[in-house]
């Protein structure tokens, strides 16, 4: 059993924990998630079993569009409103439409972004939660990310001295919403709070077109096959020869002209993913 498998995430697991249950599911330990959902986050979350494992890293550069509600007038230690977070700043605000949308439409594009210090990435080979958790100072990094788009997707609701709001963004490869959260709070200089996420999009996948948990346990689901998951990569139908070097793994002059190709052989099996480097296509990843 090989593919992607589109899960629709339910509020309360970890991404971990529907790899568990899937592993159970479909009877095999090839099973991994191609980039974190927190158990407060809901949505897809894009599965690889089998071979699909060896195009995890692929995968994890998709972009992602989310929904995620924001408050003005709050902030937390956690930069959500987790059960476990601990509201750090709380004020009476009100802010016009127009300067809200004004400040969120200045988001559009690159900008450096603090990372989360309740997050995985890593300082000094500690993870950045356990400096939090242990309350040991550290600076937090920080990296470019890209924005792709964003909006407001209802009406802005002013109540009890807060507002609130649901942005939807589409977002490239390690993009923290909460951390966007709280940026857009910085430039209308008022704290800011993400109440809830959706991940709506990875890549070509949309969570209309996932699979909930029991739908998973009934066996009513399917998976996406490797090639069909990019279909943004060319694949390239070779002869038995040919077939026979890719299989080897030989470096052949470059035969084709995009970045990647996946390689079948001529009963249409997949061989390989090649690379094009300088002028050599190269074994990328093999699945036979």
């Amino acid at each position: 059993m090989n593919g992607f498998l589109v899960v629709n995430k339910p509020l309360g697991y970890t991404s971990r924990d529907i790899v568990n249950l899937v592993c159970k599911e479909l009877h095999t330990k090839k099973v991994g998630h191609t980039g974190t959902l927190d158990p407060n986050a809901s949505g897809v979350l894009v599965l690889c079993v089998g071979k699909a494992l060896k195009m995890a890293e692929l995968m994890t550069d998709h972009n992602k569009e989310y929904i995620a509600e924001v408050i003005l007038g709050i902030e937390t230690d956690t930069l959500d409103m987790d059960k476990n977070s601990t509201i750090i700043k709380e004020q009476d605000v009100y802010i016009d439409k127009k300067a809200i949308v004004n400040a969120i439409n200045s988001f559009k594009g690159k900008y450096n972004q603090e990372v989360p210090k309740y997050s995985a990435v890593k300082v000094n080979g500690k993870k950045l939660y356990e400096y939090a958790r242990n309350n040991i100072p550290v600076e937090l990094p920080k990296k470019e990310v890209e924005i792709k788009d964003i909006s407001i997707v209802n009406d802005i609701i002013y109540d009890n001295n807060k507002i609130y709001f649901k942005i939807k963004c589409l977002v490239g490869k390690g993009t923290y919403v909460r951390s966007l959260v709280r940026d857009i709070g910085l430039k209308l200089n008022v704290p800011a709070v993400m109440n809830s996420l959706v991940r709506t999009r990875v890549g070509n996948f949309t969570v209309d077109n996932s699979f909930t948990l029991e739908e998973i346990s009934n066996n009513s689901f399917s998976l996406i096959n490797i090639i069909d998951a990019f279909p943004n990569i060319p694949t390239i139908k070779v002869d038995e020869k040919m077939a026979n070097k890719i299989k080897n793994g030989v470096i052949l002059d470059r035969f084709f002209d995009d970045e990647f190709a996946f390689i079948i052989d001529e009963n249409e099996n997949l061989i390989a993913l090649y690379k094009n480097v300088d002028n050599k296509s190269r074994p990328y990843k093999m699945f036979i």
